[in-house]
C-alpha cells in the first residue's frame, strides 16, 4: 500500500494527506458535537439550552474565515490546517477537565475554539484544492469533481461521527470519548506537520490585512448567495427540527441522533455525485492526464438548482399544516430538501474555489466561507427564536423565503468562465 502510495503523482499524494486529515478533524468535530449534545441532555439541559452551547461555533466561525484566509495566504495552508488541527486538541483538552468546571461558559469557550479550528482546516483543505489541480484545467470538469469529492466525503463523515460520539460515550463515558479523540487526533497532526509542503497556498505577493474582503464581483455574489443558502437550511435545522421530533413525535433522543446522522451521510454521499447529478465530468484522480474540460457548472446552473430548491420547505409547511401525513411528509420532505440542497452546495463549493483568485487563494475562499459562517450563525439565531414563536411551519416558510432571495442574488453569477 505504502508503494502504491509513494508511486502516484505528487499532487495526488498532497491531495490525499489533506483529504485524510480533513477526514479525521471532521469525525472528530461531528462527535464532539454528539458529545455534547447528549451529554448536557443528561444533565438536564432544554434543546434550545444545548444549542446556545453551540452559538460561540458558529459565531467564531465568521472571525475565522475572514482572517484565516489571510493568514493562509501568507503562512501556507498547510499551516493553517495545522493550527486548526492543534486548535481542535486543545478544545477536546478543556473538556477533560474536573466535571465541577464544566459550566456553560466554560463550553461554550471549548465550542468556540473548535469552531476556530474547525473553519482554519475548512477552509485549507478547500483552498489547497485549487493549487493541486493542474493549471490547464482550473475550473474545469476535474476541479469540480476534486472539491465534489473532498466536501461530499466531509459531510457523510460528519454524520458518521455523530455515530461515532453515540457510541464513544456509551462505551467510554464522557471524558474517555474525548480523550481517545485526542490522541487519535495528535496522532494525525504530527503525520500532517511531517508530511503536508509547507509552502502550499502561500501567496507571492504577501497580502495586507485591509485586503481580506474580496475585491472579485463574482466572488462578493457568490459568497451573498451562500449566505442565505446556509440561512435557509439551519433554520430549521439547528433547533427547530429536533425539538419538533421530540415533542411531536414523541422520538427519543437516539432515534433523532439517528435521522440527523442519516440525514447528513446521505446529504455528504450526494455531494460526492454532484458532478454526475449536474452533468459535470467525474472520473477517477488516477486519469488525470484525461481532457476534463467539459460540462463545468456555471451561475446559470447555480440558479437552477437552488430555484428547485425553494419551494420544497414551503410544500413542507403546507403539508403539516393540512395535517397530510405529518411524519411522512415532514421526513420525507427533508430527505428530498437535503439531496437538492446537497446538490446546490456542491456547486458553491466549486464555484468559489473556480472564481477564487490564482495567487492568494485563501482569501477569496476564507471571504466566501466567512458569509457561509454568517449563514449558519443566523439560522442558528432564528432556529431558535421562530421556533419558539411560531412553531416549525414558520422556520420553514422563512427557509423557502431565503432560498427565492439566494435565486435572485444567483441571477448576476457569471454564466461561463
Amino acid at each position: 500500500m505504502l508503494a502504491r502510495i509513494k508511486a502516484l503523482p505528487e499532487q495526488v499524494r498532497q491531495y490525499l494527506l489533506i483529504t485524510g486529515n480533513y477526514w479525521a478533524f471532521t469525525l472528530t468535530d461531528g462527535a464532539l458535537r454528539m458529545l455534547v449534545v447528549l451529554h448536557f441532555h443528561d444533565l438536564g439541559y432544554s434543546p434550545i439550552q444545548i444549542a446556545m452551547l453551540f452559538l460561540f461555533y458558529e459565531f467564531f466561525g465568521v472571525v475565522t474565515n475572514l482572517v484565516g484566509g489571510w493568514l493562509g495566504a501568507r503562512l501556507g495552508l498547510s499551516r493553517t490546517m495545522n493550527l486548526g488541527l492543534g486548535l481542535q486538541i486543545l478544545a477536546l483538552g478543556m473538556l477533560l477537565v474536573p466535571a465541577g468546571w464544566l459550566t456553560v461558559l466554560w463550553v461554550m469557550a471549548a465550542q468556540a475554539m473548535s469552531g476556530i479550528a474547525k473553519d482554519l482546516n475548512k477552509m485549507s483543505a478547500k483552498s489547497a484544492i485549487k493549487t493541486l489541480v493542474p493549471k490547464d484545467d482550473t475550473g474545469e470538469g476535474r476541479l469540480y469533481h476534486w472539491v465534489a469529492v473532498l466536501t461530499g466525503s466531509k459531510n457523510a463523515l460528519k454524520g458518521v461521527g455523530f455515530f461515532l460520539g453515540a457510541a464513544l460515550l456509551s462505551l467510554m463515558g464522557f471524558k474517555g470519548a474525548v480523550l481517545a479523540m485526542a490522541v487519535m487526533l495528535s496522532a494525525v497532526w504530527l503525520l500532517s506537520v511531517i508530511k503536508l509542503k509547507s509552502e502550499l497556498g502561500k501567496a507571492k505577493n504577501k497580502p495586507k490585512f485591509s485586503e481580506i474582503f474580496s475585491k472579485s464581483r463574482s466572488v462578493n455574489i457568490l459568497s451573498a448567495a451562500r449566505l442565505f443558502l446556509f440561512a435557509s437550511r439551519d433554520i430549521w435545522f439547528v433547533v427547530a427540527l429536533p425539538v419538533y421530533l421530540a415533542a411531536t413525535f414523541d422520538w427519543n433522543h437516539w432515534q433523532v441522533g439517528s435521522f440527523l446522522a442519516l440525514w447528513v451521510i446521505g446529504y455528504g454521499g450526494v455531494q460526492s455525485i454532484a458532478p454526475r447529478i449536474t452533468g459535470g465530468n467525474n472520473k477517477a484522480i488516477a486519469s488525470m492526464s484525461a481532457d476534463k474540460n467539459r460540462h463545468a457548472p456555471d451561475g446559470k446552473t447555480a440558479l437552477l438548482w437552488v430555484s428547485l430548491l425553494a419551494g420544497i420547505p414551503a410544500l413542507i409547511a403546507m403539508a403539516l399544516n393540512a395535517g397530510i401525513a405529518p411524519e411522512v411528509s415532514l421526513v420525507g420532505g427533508l430527505l428530498l430538501f437535503g439531496g437538492v440542497f446537497a446538490v446546490n452546495s456542491s456547486l458553491h463549493s466549486y464555484l468559489i474555489v473556480s472564481y477564487a483568485g490564482e495567487d492568494g487563494v485563501s482569501l477569496d475562499v476564507g471571504f466566501y466561507y466567512m458569509a457561509n459562517a454568517m449563514g449558519r450563525l443566523a439560522g442558528t439565531i432564528l432556529s431558535g427564536w421562530v421556533f419558539q414563536q411560531w412553531g416549525l411551519s414558520a422556520c420553514l416558510w422563512i427557509s423557502s423565503i431565503m432560498l427565492a432571495i439566494t435565486a435572485v442574488i444567483s441571477i448576476w453569477l457569471p454564466r461561463s468562465h
